[in-house]
């Protein structure tokens, strides 16, 4: 009897002891239930921010400090009259290729325009969080100077031609010679050679007003509701 009882007393001990050697095991499913869970949020997160990234709001946020004027000048109905990005009176609206081109058929946002390459953003994101970027400020009511890139600028770090800023596969699929017979009705065409090797920023500015540059020279020429003539420009450029 005593036999049979110490046999039934080792035969639990021995049952508890496989139990207890079970039980580590099942931390290790719960460390993979949140092993993924986490990873799905990474993911989520992830794909919301690069949603983010594309758009206008994501540029004035991050970079509020020197990308707030030109967030303002993006975000302006078309055909009315508003700023530039320095603050100061533009007649039309729609003369400021950030505003004619979110509102045209492209409806393009900033990066439509501005493709930076990875560099760039890895560069410019250190640049953010050292405060190492430039800011120009004029005495004028904290107004910003006039310091702006030109389309070779916004190009020379994917190794493009200038003119690829705007004439390429995604935006203005024509080649210059194209451009010069859309626009040969004119009286003074814009882009035919004889004006010389001028980019397409030289006219058109996308968060001012845009120039008709050839009234610098033809004073009959025809200036764009809500463009400005150069000598306009000086006097602007001149603050």
């Amino acid at each position: 009897m005593t036999d049979h009882v110490e046999a039934e007393a080792l035969e639990q001990e021995a049952t508890e002891a496989v139990s207890e050697q079970a039980l580590p095991k099942k931390p290790k499913k719960k460390m993979g239930i949140t092993l993924g869970v986490i990873a799905a949020v990474i993911i989520v997160a992830g794909a919301g921010f690069f949603v983010w990234h594309e758009q206008p709001s994501f540029c004035n946020a991050i970079c509020h400090i020197p990308m707030d004027p030109y967030y303002e000048t993006y975000d302006q109905e078309p055909n009315t009259e508003g700023v530039d990005k320095w603050g100061n009176t533009v007649t039309n609206t729609s003369a400021m290729l950030c505003v004619s081109h979110e509102y045209g058929y492209s409806q393009a946002s900033c990066l439509s325009c501005h493709v930076p390459t990875l560099g760039e953003q890895v560069s410019e994101g250190i640049a953010w969080v050292t405060g190492d970027y430039e800011v120009v400020e004029t005495s004028f009511d904290n107004m910003w100077a006039a310091t702006e890139r030109t389309s070779a600028d916004l190009v020379e770090a994917r190794g493009l031609d200038q003119d690829a800023f705007c004439l390429n596969e995604a935006c203005h699929k024509i080649t210059r010679d194209q451009l010069v017979e859309r626009t040969s009705y004119m009286e003074f065409n814009p882009h035919v050679s004889q004006h010389g090797t001028e980019q397409c920023t030289t006219c058109h500015k996308g968060h001012r007003a845009s120039v008709m540059y050839c009234a610098q020279c033809h004073k009959d020429a025809e200036v764009p509701e809500g463009w400005i003539t150069p000598s306009e420009e000086q006097k602007l450029l001149a603050l």
